[in-house]
């Protein structure tokens, strides 16, 4: 992907933490601009028309969730990434639900932030147009036909593995919450025990060692990541 036109927009009251994003993310080549709180970053929004948004949800004027929440609600869709403490899960679960598309924690490393921002960008893509087969290493999967194969093997798959897997697949890259597979899957009102057997199940099958998944990963406290198209 050609960054050199991508606008980022950092919103953070810390200025070491701006800086560094500034400056690692500069050096990734996007444009950044930097927001000190909520009342600047809906300005910035305005006015530079940014790509992306980098949102720390501890900002001083007002809660990051409460900005976002007023974002989508304004019909924004440019991708969010989350910046949150390593132990805040539930702002993370309440971040992802309210539309935020990825999170890092903090402290964090500028290359697994700037994984995050491309598969956040590529996502957004991604949307406008399904494609037919999904691949990543050598799990395959045919959303048009329904047909799921691990390195060349037909794999057989119940149903709600096959939603799950699906599900997933749409998404590839993307951390989704829990209760974003329950209610695609089975409803809002399904256990989260469903999906927790149903994901074990599904990895017995697709994965080489159920026990270290390189495909299906956990997002501890939160939810589960299908590996992102290679």
């Amino acid at each position: 992907m050609n960054t050199t036109a991508v606008k980022i927009l950092v919103v953070d009251d810390e200025p070491p933490i701006r800086k560094l994003l500034r400056v690692g993310l500069s050096a990734q080549g996007y444009a950044v601009n930097e927001a000190q709180n909520a009342a600047a970053a809906r300005l910035s929004v305005e006015e530079d028309k940014p790509d992306l948004i980098v949102l720390d949800l501890g900002l001083p004027d007002k809660p990051g969730h409460d900005l976002l929440q007023e974002w989508r609600e304004d019909g924004l869709q440019v991708p969010v990434v989350i910046l949150s403490s390593r132990t805040d899960e539930a702002g993370i679960v309440k971040a992802l639900e309210t539309g935020a598309d990825d999170y890092v924690t903090k402290p964090f490393g500028m290359n697994e932030l700037g994984a995050r921002i491309r598969v956040a960008l590529r996502h957004r893509l991604q949307q406008q147009g399904e494609k037919a087969i999904f691949q990543t290493g050598g799990l395959s999967i045919d959303l048009v036909k329904r047909i799921v194969k691990v390195d060349g093997k037909d794999v057989k798959l119940s149903p709600k593995e096959y939603d799950i897997l699906r599900v997933l697949a749409q998404h590839a890259g993307k951390v989704l919450t829990h209760q974003f597979l329950l209610k695609q899957v089975w409803g809002p009102a399904a256990d989260v025990q469903y999906l927790r057997v149903y994901v074990r199940q599904l990895r017995q099958k697709v994965e080489q060692i159920p026990d270290q998944p390189q495909y299906i990963t956990t997002e501890t406290g939160v939810g589960y990541r299908l590996r992102e198209p290679e």
